[in-house]
């Protein structure tokens, strides 16, 4: 799984108090939402599916039905929210068929526990970009020693 996350400088919203103003500006923020774009099934997939019912666990014909998109358009945005490591994969006994269906929940059934799994992801990422910077200062060093 390929994490990828847009870092912006930015000002908490903690003096907003609509709870979709807020997620819509985080959103947009760290590249879920494209700025200026119509929102539309990204937003209500996040928002109204695991932002306002965290701990249930949805299958993907069950949200494609409900917002009336197709099952690749809501595997699409799934997989950018698996991306940031927020979103949880488990098996579900569905109780029709009596087999184990796939099915996607907030992680910890938590937003704000879920966002430690993408902190500790930027927390690896800055380092090994840290690592790179090091070896390539090194490279630099011994190619300029070469020349000299």
């Amino acid at each position: 799984m390929v994490f990828e996350m847009q870092i912006v400088s930015n000002t908490p919203l903690v003096g907003e108090d609509d709870p979709d103003i807020v997620a819509k500006k985080f959103f947009e923020q760290i590249g879920y939402l494209s700025k200026g774009a119509d929102p539309g099934v990204p937003f209500k997939l996040f928002s109204d599916f695991f932002l306002k019912h965290p701990t249930k666990a949805w299958y993907v014909d069950e949200i494609s039905a409900k917002l009336n998109t197709s099952k690749p358009t809501v595997y699409r945005h799934l997989n950018k929210l698996k991306g940031f490591d927020i979103l949880e994969e488990i098996q579900v006994l569905d109780e029709n068929t009596q087999q184990n269906k796939k099915a996607y929940r907030l992680r910890y059934g938590n937003i704000q526990k879920a966002w430690t799994f993408v902190e500790a992801h930027l927390k690896v990422a800055i380092e090994n970009y840290g690592k790179t910077v090091e070896h390539l200062q090194k490279l630099i060093e011994k190619q300029r020693k070469g020349i000299e």
